[in-house]
């Protein structure tokens, strides 16, 4: 049976609000309403140094994530515990995927120019990261 979590992983679209062709981009998120969750943290990454690298290779076991590039672009892979894999690519601002908590995750093929928004449901807690793939499969199980 696979974690119930990874079945809630998805997709959104961002409200985009370009008034007509020739405005400049305003996209506006706001939490339990574009995302299902009340924001307590915003981070984001970006440089050049990230191309090449694989970043996160971790999962929460409280912490919820929507994550949009604001520019260029990136993917997002999702694993289950039994290593199933699926990619999300984030290549326009209103492009955003929901990721809840106790999916593992890794952000990677990041342009030069991009920068990668997340916002999440927690604050920052060091405790509540599983970074070993092994520690993560026993904790879905349990």
């Amino acid at each position: 049976m696979m974690n119930k979590y990874v079945e809630e992983v998805k997709m959104l679209t961002l409200p985009d609000f370009n008034s007509d062709e020739d405005s400049i981009g305003h996209i506006t998120v706001e939490g339990f309403k574009d995302v299902p969750f009340e924001i307590k943290r915003i981070f984001y990454i970006f440089g050049k140094e990230n191309v090449g690298l694989v970043r996160g290779r971790h999962a929460n076991r409280k912490s919820e994530f929507v994550l949009f590039n604001i520019s260029g672009k990136s993917k997002v892979k999702v694993i289950d515990e039994y290593r199933n894999e699926t990619v999300f690519e984030l290549n326009k601002p209103q492009d955003a995927v929901y990721i809840p908590k106790m999916v593992w995750k890794e952000m990677y093929d990041f342009t030069e120019d991009s920068i990668l928004m997340v916002l999440t449901n927690e604050y920052y807690d060091p405790a509540e990261y599983i970074r070993e793939f092994d520690d993560f499969v026993n904790a879905v199980k349990e």
